[in-house]
């Protein structure tokens, strides 16, 4: 969804739609990592105007961040090593599951109480990708994350990671706000809806995931 490649850029299908939306608005986009952790508050304080980074829509997050339309659907999964032998969630009974703190993945484990009573312990990360290189040397036993991302890092590093067929939970991707922002919001949405009507997302789309996955305008 966002993340730096070999030259240190920040690139991605989020990314990618960002651009094209402030382009189209007349606005100069600037790409700001923050603290995955802290996101709320580096919105509320005007360190950033938007949140945009496979964003998770949950009731609670609601409460406090003016969404726009879902624009990608979305699950919670677990990745395990391919030659780990775990198949099932119940395989990972007294096993260690990491997850990036302050993520959907913590709020969707805690949803699946047996589950997370059945494991061990659970370790959080800064960002999924400690996470996974940590799986990578058999520090966890598996990690909990985004299928988005859990997909496009398999087909990009090539390494031998598993997703299991059980999910945790089912959700949708949307861009925060401030709510307050509702004009800004606005359009943004209205800019996502013409990008999608005259074609423009559909090869964005195919670019990061090899098909049009996008859900704006469907």
């Amino acid at each position: 969804m966002g993340f730096r490649d070999e030259n240190n850029e920040i690139v991605g299908y989020d990314v990618d739609l960002a651009k094209e939306v402030a382009s189209r608005m007349g606005v100069e986009l600037k790409l700001q990592p923050i603290d995955w952790n802290a996101k709320e508050q580096e919105l509320n304080t005007g360190k950033i105007d938007c949140i945009w980074n496979g964003f998770t829509m949950t009731p609670e997050r609601e409460k406090v961040i003016l969404f726009t339309e879902p624009y990608l659907k979305n699950a919670q999964v677990v990745v395990v090593r391919g030659d780990s032998g775990y198949a099932t969630l119940a395989d990972l009974a007294g096993k260690t599951v990491g997850l990036q703190a302050g993520s959907s993945a913590s709020d969707a484990l805690d949803g699946a109480v047996e589950f997370k009573a059945s494991l061990k312990r659970v370790v959080e990360f800064k960002d999924n990708l400690t996470a996974l290189m940590d799986l990578e040397i058999k520090g966890v036993d598996a990690v909990v994350m985004d299928l988005m991302v859990a997909n496009d890092n398999i087909n990009r590093s090539g390494k031998n990671y598993v997703i299991l067929d059980e999910s945790l939970a089912p959700e949708n991707y949307g861009i925060g706000f401030r709510k307050n922002d509702a004009a800004l919001m606005n359009k943004v949405q209205e800019t996502l809806d013409a990008m999608a009507a005259d074609g423009t997302i559909a090869p964005i789309a195919v670019k990061w995931f090899g098909a049009d996955i996008s859900i704006i305008g469907k």
